[in-house]
């Protein structure tokens, strides 16, 4: 691996964009160009990205979009430029993040040693004490979540292999995107990077993690302004996960438990005042299902090279460590 096109989307944040690309300037490895994605603000962000194709010149490679694409779609749009320029490798990296000098370094390092179709590192909290993510994990409830979140960053895991690599902080392989296709668009945001890893996974790709490539993320400043937003995307996506990725063997077993997680889910997102996005979310699912789930599915499964035990083996064996509600209603059903 060589050249590599660093992707970091901008909606409406670029404060913390130019933030942002000062940190990724800086990076020891040198063969990069930053590609910066105007997604579609609507306000002078456009203006400001004029200046800093003026301030980094060659190292920077600008694209507008006219309308917001979402995660998946802005994303897309750096990904396709880099695909057809050639890059040896693409990463994604959030615009409210700071890039520590030898993150990409450590990244490419790792994805050398590993031959790795995605390659993670150690996503920390702003303050920089706690983990946001060490790449994620995917449970036997149908429920993905970020490795390590919360945790003291001294007890940051060794490196080995995840289920799962952040869209915010990772490094892929254009070889594997190229064979299991881009990032799903209809999932806009939110999981969306699971969503790649299990269809890797399944093809035969695996996912690494280095504690050496180290970020910093301001969690949520995106998505924080956007009320609502964050409860639809995620009654809207987790069913087209399951669905598209899960095997046929193990898609009662997850689907079952999935059930019961994703209906006290919304029952309690209703409860808690967000009825109206939670269930635009469910309804919108349903109607995913038919027409966009399903037909992936069959695309993803006909993939598949890796044996179901291998991606049995890879699940979390509980619910999510953050479920502490849902452990509780277990509890009273079923005693553990």
């Amino acid at each position: 691996m060589n050249r590599v096109a660093i992707v970091v989307l901008n909606y409406k944040g670029m404060e913390d964009t130019v933030a942002c690309l000062a940190s990724l300037i800086k990076q020891t490895y040198q063969t990069y160009t930053i590609v910066a994605i105007e997604n579609g603000s609507g306000d002078s962000s456009t203006k400001e990205f004029k200046k800093l194709e003026t301030i980094y010149g060659k190292k920077l490679h600008a694209i507008y979009n006219q309308e917001n694409l979402g995660f998946a779609g802005g994303a897309n749009t750096g990904i396709r430029w880099a695909l057809d320029n050639q890059f040896d490798g693409i990463a994604l990296f959030n615009n409210d993040a700071i890039a520590a000098p030898t993150w990409l370094e450590e990244l490419v390092k790792t994805h050398k040693k590993q031959q790795s179709g995605i390659t993670t590192g150690l996503l920390l909290h702003e303050h920089g004490d706690t983990i946001d993510s060490t790449g994620d994990w995917y449970s036997k409830w149908g429920l993905p979540f970020p490795r390590s979140r919360g945790d003291a960053t001294k007890k940051a895991p060794e490196a080995g292999f995840v289920f799962s690599g952040s869209g915010g902080a990772s490094l892929y392989d254009p070889a594997m995107l190229r064979e299991i296709s881009l990032f799903d668009e209809t999932f806009f945001a939110y999981y969306e990077d699971v969503d790649v890893s299990f269809r890797a996974q399944l093809a035969g790709w695996k996912v690494a993690y280095t504690p050496k490539a180290i970020a910093y993320h301001k969690q949520g400043s995106t998505s924080g302004k956007m009320p609502g937003f964050s409860v639809y995307q995620t009654f809207k996506n987790l069913p087209l996960l399951y669905i598209k990725n899960v095997p046929a063997s193990l898609l009662i077993p997850i689907g079952l438990r999935f059930l019961f997680a994703y209906v006290m889910m919304l029952g309690h997102a209703i409860k808690k005042g967000n009825a109206v996005p939670a269930l635009r979310g469910y309804f919108k699912s349903i109607i995913l299902f038919w027409s966009h789930a399903l037909p992936a599915r069959r695309a993803i499964q006909a993939n598949k090279k890796v044996e179901t035990s291998y991606i049995k083996e890879l699940l979390w064996p509980d619910l999510p460590p953050d479920q502490t509600g849902l452990r509780k209603v277990r509890r009273f059903f079923i005693g553990k």
